[in-house]
């Protein structure tokens, strides 16, 4: 059997056979990724070689960003946002039928986008407007099942790690143009959700007891501004040039420590500590992971394992709408069991050149694939944004799955024209001259 097939094997069935014992899946492509390589090259060889690979794939400036976008991220969730974002978001929903489940959505975009974790939104706005959902009586399962589908939103409109993840593993694509391709995705994302909510809370009767008076709405408004600004000038700052999105997350960082602990007050100097080790831990997960798949990705492409997919996929079918669907159902399966990361490392380079072949953007797909990724992770078995929302809520997965259906076949819809309408993910890059 030829050494490059034989490698190929070795890689694919011994990654399946690891996940499957439930072996992490840093060590799992690592462990898998240097036992491809033995069939070409020594055990010593096959180890140094393991190493460079490992060294030059986190050996990129451009990965600088995101541990301090993790870290901006951690000190506003500990800073006192939440609930200034909240107020604001209350504001905007009014008295419409279930306001403060829109207000848990609206909340979820905003807060996602400035913390860039899902998890962190859900956690967050389900522990501060659940009981006040609950107040007004609002059934637990269905403020859950609002606070879970919302929550991903964030993870789309920037700054999103996982963006600058695909960037890398993508051969360079613009961060800046993914970046403003996924803020019309993820407010579509919301949108639906918002309009599921609306006629879910008209027939329930659910309606707002909330009046603001007019001093009360400009303080609310006071307040928020500053958050709204971390986004404002880190993302004006790259698309204008000023910056890039590796100093924007310095930026980032000096931005909501002088908003959290000289303006909100809301942390001490002695919450740093913590603040910082959570970052590095945080930090260490992710670049190791990139690291080994900087040696799956090697082996990939010597075995040829993406083009041989690609061929036969386009063997297959030639039909553009058959072979886009049938992506898009591998990706949002995988993401049943597999966290965005690992995903995007791994089927980045699968995918993307059969994309190409069918005359999708490098942009486009990243977001499809994030959008597919989003979804997974409010989706059992290993969802963790819907086990937070699940647990933060007071709820089973069971009881409010029955509710998540309807919002899965708007978020489905949005997918859909995510996938086959460029216009969304591309105008706004193309406006401003990214594309």
């Amino acid at each position: 059997m030829d050494a490059a097939i034989l490698s190929g094997l070795i890689i694919v069935s011994l990654l399946l056979i690891l996940l499957i014992m439930g072996v992490p899946i840093s060590i799992a492509l690592g462990i898998s990724s240097i036992c491809a390589i033995l069939p070409v090259l020594d055990t010593q060889a096959a180890v140094l070689t393991g190493a460079q690979r490992i060294f030059s794939g986190i050996s990129v400036f451009s990965l600088l960003a995101i541990p301090f976008f993790i870290l901006a991220g951690n000190i506003m969730n500990k800073g006192g946002i939440a609930i200034r974002l909240i107020n604001l978001a209350k504001l905007v929903t009014g008295r419409t039928p279930g306001a403060l489940a829109q207000t848990n959505i609206v909340a979820n975009m905003m807060f996602g986008s400035i913390s860039g974790s899902g998890t962190a939104a859900a956690s967050a706005m389900g522990s501060i407007i659940g009981p006040i959902e609950e107040k007004e009586g609002y059934d637990k399962n269905f403020s859950a099942s609002v606070n879970v589908a919302s929550a991903p939103t964030g993870l789309l409109i920037p700054p999103s790690n996982v963006m600058i993840t695909y960037s890398l593993v993508s051969g360079g694509t613009s961060v800046a143009a993914l970046f403003m391709a996924g803020y019309i995705p993820g407010i579509l994302w919301g949108l639906a959700c918002m309009l599921v909510a609306f006629f879910m809370a008209r027939k329930r009767g659910y309606r707002s007891k909330t009046r603001f008076s007019g001093s009360e709405a400009w303080k609310i408004v006071l307040q928020a501004i500053p958050c709204l600004l971390l986004v404002l000038i880190v993302i004006g700052g790259i698309i204008s040039g000023i910056f890039t999105a590796t100093e924007g997350s310095v930026v980032a960082v000096v931005y909501s420590l002088i908003l959290s602990l000289c303006f909100y007050k809301s942390i001490r100097f002695g919450d740093l500590p913590k603040i910082f080790k959570d970052s590095a831990q945080m930090t260490g997960i992710i670049v190791f992971l990139i690291g080994v798949s900087s040696i799956m990705s090697w082996v990939m492409a010597f075995t040829k394992i993406p083009e041989i997919i690609s061929n036969a996929m386009l063997g297959f079918s030639s039909n553009r709408f058959i072979l886009l669907i049938l992506i898009n159902i591998i990706l949002l399966i995988v993401g049943t069991f597999m966290d965005m990361t690992p995903a995007c490392l791994i089927f980045t380079p699968i995918f993307l050149p059969v994309c190409r072949e069918l005359g999708m953007s490098d942009i486009q797909f990243g977001i499809m694939l994030i959008f597919n990724l989003c979804i997974g992770t409010i989706t059992p078995p290993v969802g963790t944004t819907l086990f937070v929302g699940v647990k933060v809520g007071g709820v089973k997965i069971e009881t409010i799955f029955k509710q998540l259906v309807v919002y899965f076949a708007a978020i489905f819809v949005v997918l859909l024209l995510v996938t086959y309408v460029p216009v969304i993910s591309l105008w706004l890059p193309g406006l401003l001259g990214y594309i």
